[in-house]
């Protein structure tokens, strides 16, 4: 069993309207009139109100290139994967020095050592804490870690352990030779982090009576992770992904990305469940990826949803836009702040990304 104890997301400061940023991005490519009114309509359309940035609006002419636009990916992910972990920390009432594994994930950027490495003094973790840094998975990041770190949990019932996804995504839009994908990526993602305290079986039994002797606070209501599966769909590598370009990275997406979700995904969900001895309608609590307006009713349409289910998804996309990695950790966290859930509620987190890739974990409170 592993119990989930905190999961708390972190943001960058600034904070702008979609159409703020929708100017940015026009004025940064040097858009003729056609793809003005193109991105006006993309941006226009994509679910997202507000995003944070890294950096001030103004600030992002200066950093072009991807030597200086990864300089400054390291310094702002360590930031806010910082204080990320900070925060989720407390709220589990776990000490630093206690953690036993920390994974980080992040794919809109590259340092090595990785960036759990330098959270390593930042926080006061432990020099022996194990740590297993993750690039490559994109957007289903978060949820596959967090698959990791269960079955980390399940071998090690006595350790905690932490999970940090951090992404700056306004890093990584292009400049030139703007594609019709380029515009629709750069109204959905923004910069963000979010990371997730999660106890063995056995930490959480003596966290559990610790609390009721009185001897430690933090909290204890989360929920547990029953079972993962993960499973990357048939001919469905070039629907989504990164290349590297002289710019840095440069999105690949292609119109196939939903249809091959909503194709694809009951059945990899009802297997799942069905090995569970559960079926959809024994699920209460949905938390999809918002990875668009298209990728969430896809979700929606495959598994015969209401939109009740995929609200806090849509209210994720609308509020921070796409996070990559950490969305799906940060509409968990929205979700835990809907509570309390009544006892024994079933619950599953639907990560996606390249591959196509899809990763379930089912959880119960």
């Amino acid at each position: 069993m592993t119990q989930i104890a905190a999961v708390r997301s972190a943001f960058p400061p600034h904070r702008y309207a979609q159409a703020e940023i929708t100017d940015m991005v026009a004025d940064l490519g040097g858009l003729a009139r056609a793809q003005r009114s193109l991105v006006d309509r993309l941006h226009g359309n994509s679910g997202v109100k507000f995003r944070h940035l890294v950096f001030p609006i103004e600030e992002y002419r200066d950093v072009y290139g991807v030597g200086l636009s990864n300089e400054r990916y390291v310094g702002a992910a360590t930031e806010l994967g910082e204080q990320a972990l900070r925060s989720a920390l407390i709220a589990a009432g776990v000490l630093a020095s206690d953690l036993d594994l920390l994974i980080v994930t992040s794919v809109t950027g590259v340092i090595v050592p990785s960036i759990d490495a330098l959270l390593i003094p930042r926080l006061g973790l432990r020099p022996d804490i194990k740590r297993l840094p993750v690039f490559g998975l994109g957007c289903v990041a978060g949820a596959a870690a967090l698959a990791r770190l269960h079955d980390y949990l399940l071998a090690w019932p006595g350790h905690t352990a932490a999970l940090v996804s951090v992404e700056v995504c306004s890093l990584c839009w292009p400049r030139t030779e703007i594609t019709t994908g380029d515009l629709v990526v750069s109204g959905l993602f923004g910069d963000g982090s979010a990371a997730v305290v999660a106890r063995g079986g056995q930490a959480a039994r003596e966290h559990g009576q610790s609390s009721r002797s009185g001897g430690t606070t933090g909290a204890t209501g989360g929920p547990r992770i029953i079972a993962t599966h993960g499973e990357v769909c048939p001919d469905s590598n070039d629907a989504l992904g990164w290349r590297l370009g002289s710019e840095g990275f440069r999105i690949v997406l292609t119109t196939d990305l939903s249809d091959v979700i909503e194709r694809e995904l009951a059945a990899v969900v009802t297997s799942f469940l069905a090995r569970q001895g559960l079926t959809v309608d024994d699920i209460g609590i949905w938390m999809g990826h918002p990875g668009g307006p298209k990728v969430i009713d896809a979700v929606q349409h495959s598994l015969k949803l209401p939109d009740s289910a995929v609200a806090v998804s849509r209210r994720s996309l609308a509020e921070v836009g796409n996070l990559s990695s950490a969305s799906v950790l940060h509409v968990m966290e929205m979700t835990q702040a809907q509570g309390p859930h009544p006892a024994g509620s079933y619950g599953m987190m639907i990560g996606l990304g390249p591959g196509v890739s899809v990763e379930l974990i089912l959880l119960q409170w």
